[in-house]
């Protein structure tokens, strides 16, 4: 006879958060996008845009133009507050979190989540913006996370 022992771990906080934030947003804008389909920037762009998120590319060298049909801007702050940004995904070296999530903190009325992509943290820039009421992500992939929870 086989008798099959099911275990419930249940979820960290963390996979608690990813798990409404995978559910909840809509718009998210993507630091360091890049247009060249073999970076990871853009296959998660494609995934996520696949997945009906709206993508807002920022890439000040590419501003102005398009990455997979949407309009690139060079910063966050020139993101329209209409667009309805609630998401930064951030494709950026470390020491560039602490400037971007500054500038998407008062730039964009509607955010909630700061991500950080697969080697970026920042512990200091992380507490400020939890400290302003927002969730935060570090060091994890959303085309990764995102399928265990929709």
């Amino acid at each position: 006879m086989n008798v099959a022992i099911i275990r419930d771990f249940g979820t960290s906080p963390v996979d608690a958060d990813i798990s409404r934030i995978a559910r909840t947003t809509r718009c998210i804008a993507i630091v360091g996008l890049s247009p060249k389909e073999a970076r990871p920037s853009w296959g998660v762009a494609r995934y996520l845009k696949s997945q009906g998120y709206r993508i807002v590319p920022v890439n000040p060298v590419y501003s102005g133009k398009t990455i997979l049909g949407e309009i690139v801007y060079p910063n966050l702050h020139a993101i329209p507050h209409e667009v309805g940004v609630d998401m930064v995904d951030i494709f950026r070296q470390p020491e560039a979190v602490p400037a971007i999530v500054k500038d998407a903190m008062a730039s964009l009325p509607q955010l909630r989540t700061i991500w950080m992509q697969l080697g970026v943290t920042h512990p200091i820039a992380a507490n400020h913006a939890r400290a302003q009421g927002l969730f935060v992500i570090e060091d994890r992939c959303p085309k990764i996370e995102f399928p265990r929870f929709r």
